[in-house]
């Protein structure tokens, strides 16, 4: 089944759309779509419809229709915010968008309408602290689906030990395992999720570098593969992405190792089967792709690709049905 690759070039203001073949991993510069305001997030329905877009320098969210036989982009609708959404998420029946505001310091809620498109303001409004990085609803997709309301849990904060950082968050097929990419720890935390109360209990810390380097370095983004047998974390410093393995009944993580990658790789992504990895290198404007190993996870160059300025955000999707 086709399936495209998109790519937010925040400095070119524009949205590049690549092509991949399943196969090989080859990419295709299908089309460059202009984006006014900065786009530097992406988000996708829950059934590949629609893609959401973040814009930094104009504050707005945008909503575009994907064409299921080509990749192609079209615009839907749009709505103006007070602060950049750092990063956007829908619920998992596609009826709201969540979003975090890093500046903002505050989560909040934008309902979606009958075709899936922004428009509305928001319907609720969380404060948080400054800082906020990511937000999703864990797989009870648990909030007021009526209203779109959230109520904070008791209790409200998670602190973890150390001043770690905690960015951005991937939930286990299971369900009831989250790994976090700490961004200051440079470190993947795997915390126990209770599905009733919606808590979170550390189990384990890993290091996303290797034995002895020391300069600066800070976490980015962080994947599982869709079976969850592989996770995947960037180093922004290091330049690599980090990869390790997943006990299937624990769910603890041993380290597999790392590959060199475009410098400071901000985002990344994998294609829907889990078989090929995509880097940007928000400093190199290039974008590397690596094929996975089935067995053992082990990340193999395959090609980079010049894509343009500043380029923020890698995403992947399945064409058709």
């Amino acid at each position: 089944m086709p399936s495209s690759l998109y790519v937010c070039l925040q400095d070119d203001d524009k949205i590049a759309a690549f092509a991949i073949d399943t196969d090989t991993g080859r990419l295709t510069r299908q089309t460059d779509l202009p984006v006014a305001g900065g786009p530097s997030v992406l988000a996708l329905s829950p059934v590949r419809q629609v893609l959401y877009v973040g814009h930094r320098t104009r504050p707005s969210i945008s909503s575009f229709r994907i064409d299921q036989a080509t990749g192609g982009l079209m615009f839907q609708s749009s709505v103006s915010l007070e602060h950049a959404p750092t990063f956007l998420a829908t619920d998992r029946t596609g009826k709201y968008l969540l979003c975090a505001y890093y500046q903002g310091g505050y989560a909040a809620v934008h309902p979606l309408g009958a075709e899936g498109g922004v428009g509305a303001p928001a319907v609720e409004r969380q404060e948080t602290a400054a800082g906020a990085h990511a937000i999703q609803t864990d797989p009870s997709n648990r909030f007021d689906a009526n209203t779109g309301r959230l109520t904070p849990n008791s209790p409200f904060r998670l602190e973890p030990a150390e001043r770690v950082g905690p960015r951005h968050y991937c939930f286990h097929p299971t369900g009831d395992r989250v790994y976090f990419s700490n961004e200051q720890g440079c470190s993947v935390t795997l915390y126990r999720l209770d599905g009733t109360a919606g808590t979170l209990s550390a189990v384990q810390t890993v290091t996303t570098l290797p034995d002895g380097y020391s300069a600066r370095n800070t976490c980015s983004q962080i994947h599982l593969t869709p079976a969850g047998q592989f996770l995947y974390v960037g180093n922004r410093g290091h330049n690599s992405i980090a990869a390790f393995a997943v006990d299937p009944a624990t769910g603890r993580l041993t380290a597999i190792g790392h590959v060199s990658t475009e410098a400071v790789p901000s985002a990344f992504g994998l294609d829907p089967a889990g078989h090929f990895l995509f880097a940007a290198g928000t400093a190199s404007g290039r974008l590397a792709s690596y094929r996975i190993n089935e067995e053992t996870g082990a990340l193999t160059p395959l090609a980079t690709y010049a894509v343009g300025q500043r380029p923020a955000a890698v995403l992947a999707t399945r064409l058709g049905d």
